[in-house]
């Protein structure tokens, strides 16, 4: 893949020309990315096994709030109807039997026309409304993706579908948790609130500071840590459940559509 890139004017970007960048070669993570607009995390996978994540997904809405699913075989999307599912993400990851093959800015030459598309909320939806509260997101202070942890937390099953909850992490200041709670929780669809505030020990599986997807952020004195589900769940569960095949998006790396984030808000009803 060609090397991570940063620009400076990505938060004002419209969608179809932060999608034209992804399409010629650019990868980023995409937070901050066209502000304003919905971002969506992807699974695709074979027609075989599309019901069992349908059900895994009806039973686990926290981290898995499905926002479209594309017909079998299509790379498109109601969410942005002129983009291509098999090109506009920054980077994508193939799976092959239960396992990560590689690392892709480009998924055509492994697109079959079996595969159903699942298209997820993702939480950098919601910083948008975080960042109007006025809380710092450390992770775009410091330039780097932000931290996903895999969680001792099981989901619930669906089918041969069954996973570990994984979780992004925020530093938030003790004073503003109250506020970040608050405003996310309106995003129901980007995951809404968070499900676990401050001490890690009985979440994560790992050190707080050896995220299993992302980068490790630096606190600041004062900021307690804020998890939210996380829409990298579905990769979780094609290494636990041995998914034969499956495309994702690259943790942090996601398409931007051309919904305005209202559309995440509503009566996506969580657990």
């Amino acid at each position: 893949m060609t090397t991570t890139q940063r620009f400076d004017q990505s938060e004002s970007l419209h969608p179809s020309e932060a999608r034209k960048l992804f399409r010629q070669g650019t990868i980023a993570p995409t937070s901050g990315w066209s502000a304003g607009f919905t971002q969506t995390n992807l699974i695709s996978l074979p027609r075989d096994w599309a019901y069992d994540f349908l059900l895994f997904a009806q039973r686990n809405p926290k981290p898995c709030p499905v926002l479209d699913i594309s017909d079998e075989g299509s790379y498109t999307t109601t969410l942005a109807p002129d983009a291509d599912l098999r090109t506009d993400y920054p980077a994508y990851r193939i799976w092959r039997n239960g396992q990560l093959a590689e690392e892709v800015g480009d998924a055509t030459e492994f697109w079959r026309d079996d595969l159903v598309s699942f298209h997820i909320g993702c939480s950098f939806t919601f910083e948008t409304v975080l960042v109007e509260a006025g809380i710092p997101l450390r992770h775009r202070e410091q330039g780097v993706n932000v931290p996903m942890y895999t969680t001792q937390r099981q989901c619930r099953p669906g089918g041969r579908i069954s996973s570990p909850l994984v979780v992004s992490m925020r530093p938030v200041p003790a004073s503003m948790v109250a506020e970040a709670v608050t405003a996310s929780n309106t995003m129901t669809g980007a995951h809404g609130a968070p499900v676990h505030v401050g001490d890690p020990g009985s979440l994560l599986i790992d050190d707080i500071d050896r995220p299993q997807f992302g980068d490790r952020v630096t606190f600041h004195d004062g900021d307690v840590p804020v998890f939210w589900a996380c829409g990298v769940t579905p990769q979780a569960a094609i290494l636990a459940s041995g998914v034969p095949f499956a495309i994702t998006h690259a943790p942090g790396h996601m398409l931007i559509t051309d919904q305005p984030d209202r559309h995440v808000a509503g009566d996506h009803r969580g657990v």
